[in-house]
């Protein structure tokens, strides 16, 4: 169910001038994440399209619709009421198609989406098997405007720019996150693949516009939030690393099985409590084992 209270919250939250630090948002794929991110702290939930789409075994192509990401929003909705921004990418190459998402993205309960000018169909941002094309810039614009139009305060808009992963310099992403800005974007997120992070300093000392940014700092990930919120970041958004830990995890547990026959806890890899699963869905569940 919609619930536009959340999305005011992130809106005031991100424009808190007296805010010390960045809001952080961590990508949960599913219940189980959620749970994880809300007993961690995060301020908020990321539903990314890398995460969905590799979890149903697809490319992350803008091969997903808005009922796939419109059911991860309410399993999230169950166990969670920390806030959900969802990766919308290039919301499917058209105006009519971001009303889409954003319609059915706002009565799933999302608070809020962030849509790209990726060209459609869309390439992964770190893919060096395709190269990353832009779409106009006029589009993002129009995409930004009809789902305002649809949604009007109960979703925060956020507007990424991929012109430097794109190839393009500072100074272009900057021209094009301030045209979403005017196009009515509550926030802009320019992505940077540059594994220093200096880059990200640098995009924080040029953005001189009121609406804030959002960083996705997954190839520079020695700089901390607290370092980003110095350089002018107001949100940052882990977008898959819960996701790429349960991987690395499961992949330790299975080599385990197969070389010792049993699963057990080890110092090498951990497993969680029979009861601490069946608590993400029924809080009052115990457990004999």
């Amino acid at each position: 169910m919609a619930d536009g209270t959340k999305a005011i919250r992130m809106h005031d939250a991100l424009n808190d001038s007296e805010r010390k630090h960045p809001l952080l948002a961590v990508g949960a794929v599913n219940a189980l994440a959620a749970h994880v991110a809300a007993e961690a702290g995060f301020d908020a939930l990321w539903v990314s399209g890398l995460e969905v789409s590799a979890a149903s075994g697809l490319p992350d192509a803008n091969v997903l619709g808005p009922r796939d990401l419109s059911d991860v929003v309410a399993s999230l909705g169950r166990v969670s009421d920390l806030p959900v921004i969802v990766d919308i990418d290039n919301a499917g190459g058209s105006g009519r198609t971001a009303e889409r998402f954003a319609y059915d993205l706002m009565r799933a309960g999302a608070a809020a989406v962030c849509v790209e000018d990726s060209a459609y169909p869309k390439c992964n941002s770190f893919a060096a098997h395709r190269e990353q094309t832009l779409a106009e810039r006029d589009l993002l614009c129009e995409q930004v405007r009809r789902v305002r139009k649809v949604a009007g305060d109960e979703l925060v808009v956020v507007a990424r720019t991929e012109a430097l992963i794109a190839g393009e310099d500072l100074a272009a992403a900057i021209v094009r996150a301030e045209a979403y800005a005017e196009a009515g974007a509550d926030a802009v997120l320019i992505h940077s693949k540059d594994v220093t992070g200096e880059q990200a300093r640098v995009i924080g000392g040029a953005w001189s516009h009121h609406v804030p940014l959002v960083s996705v700092p997954t190839a520079f990930p020695d700089l901390s939030a607290a370092e980003l919120g110095e350089a002018g970041f107001r949100l940052c958004i882990y977008a898959n690393q819960l996701s790429r830990a349960a991987l690395a995890g499961m992949r330790t547990a299975a080599r385990q099985f197969r070389h010792g026959g049993i699963f057990r806890s080890t110092v090498a890899g951990s497993l969680a409590e029979v009861g601490d699963l069946m608590r993400v869905g029924e809080p009052e569940a115990l457990s004999c084992v």
